[in-house]
């Protein structure tokens, strides 16, 4: 999923004792692993040698990807059996990057997984953070009976493949996204009466702009493809 060369560059996070880093070390040309727990510290001294192209980042990725940037600054890819519960936190931190990765490969909650690759008709707030910058797909299923100890989950790899431009005007992303989080507040209601009430915009603008946009006023958020929410916050001129 990952299409790797012997030139790229990887970003793992959580190697632990490196069973996924050691099948992809000898593929590329640097892996960067970010692991919290510094108690693996002894293990990777030992391990170091073998694999000189291992660099790894002691501390939470959640903060480190931000102070380790510069090590960014190149393309890459993210590969990586993640904390569960730290997927939503991890994708967005990835996504608002000045330079983003330029896929992302992951285990995830098949349910979470599923949430993000969603179609309009059942999309989220999720969903659409994470297709606005790439398309998502499930590559593989992965039961629970493939783990030990078996969790209370099913798994499923993720491939997120990042293709907005990544200097797109940060101020209409920002736009963007107050836009679509008014949408989402509360998904009982029609669209136009969340964002006429969160944004504080006059409702006939925002019924015909969203009239404008898809054809149908009394569409709810979750109806609504990426595209479609581009184009609203273009009519809007919030």
């Amino acid at each position: 999923a990952a299409e790797l060369s012997p030139a790229d560059t990887v970003v793992e996070i959580g190697p632990g004792f490196g069973i996924l880093t050691f099948a992809l070390a000898p593929l590329v040309k640097k892996i960067i692993a970010f692991e919290i727990e510094k108690k693996l510290a002894p293990f990777w001294e030992i391990k170091q040698p073998e694999f000189p192209n291992v660099e790894i980042i002691w501390g939470n990725v959640l903060q480190q990807l931000k102070t380790e940037s510069e090590k960014l600054k190149v393309k890459y890819k993210v590969i990586a059996n993640i904390p569960y519960q730290i997927t939503s936190n991890l994708l967005r931190t990835l996504l608002e990057m000045e330079n983003k990765p330029e896929r992302i490969i992951i285990m995830a909650q098949k349910e979470v997984a599923e949430r993000i690759c969603a179609g309009p008709g059942d999309m989220s707030l999720l969903a659409v953070s994470i297709q606005y910058y790439g398309a998502p797909q499930i590559i593989t299923k992965v039961s629970r009976g493939n783990f030990w100890p078996s969790p209370n989950v099913d798994s499923a790899v993720l491939c997120i493949k990042i293709s907005r431009d990544a200097a797109l005007d940060p101020d209409f992303t920002s736009v963007f996204f107050k836009v679509v989080k008014a949408g989402f507040t509360n998904k009982r209601k029609q669209l136009w009466r969340n964002l006429s009430d969160h944004l504080q915009l006059d409702k006939t603008k925002v019924k015909n702009a969203v009239k404008s946009a898809v054809g149908n006023e009394k569409i709810r958020a979750e109806e609504l493809s990426v595209e479609n929410w581009v184009e609203i916050t273009d009519k809007l001129e919030y």
